[in-house]
């Protein structure tokens, strides 16, 4: 990892996604901490989740370790936390920066994936829970 800090800190404090923020916990910039506003139109709007973002020295050519430390309701995502995405895992690119990381986490949350499945059950109930009961006890 880069002296001066992580690559992408920049990115995430000039042109941050829409409804994202992140940012070093303390003095350790080897550890962040993000927030996401439940994307508009989703399941998730008006939800706040927190998450962890993680850096290896090897970053920016190892993916970073993110996981939701709010509790979700979502297949791509386990009961740990722990995102099934492509890109921080074998797709990662040292090209991508965090804003990039957390716009497809918000794509994630827009849009389940049901053929990266990290949790089973919200595959089969998610595409009909907005505006349901259940939808109104999870969130």
């Amino acid at each position: 990892m880069e002296k001066e800090g992580v690559r992408g800190r920049p990115d995430i404090t000039l042109d941050p996604p829409p409804n994202c923020s992140a940012g070093p916990k303390g003095d350790n910039i080897y550890e962040w901490r993000s927030t996401i506003l439940g994307p508009p139109g989703s399941v998730y709007e008006g939800g706040v989740f927190f998450l962890d973002i993680t850096f290896t020295p090897e970053y920016p050519f190892k993916p970073p370790k993110v996981t939701f430390r709010t509790r979700i309701y979502h297949c791509n995502i386990n009961s740990q936390g722990v995102i099934c995405l492509d890109i921080l895992k074998d797709n990662w690119s040292p090209a991508l920066t965090i804003s990039k990381v957390l716009l497809s986490i918000c794509s994630l949350l827009t849009d389940c994936n049901p053929g990266k499945v990290n949790n089973s059950l919200p595959c089969f109930i998610f595409p009909h829970l907005k505006n349901t009961f259940l939808h109104k006890l999870i969130f």
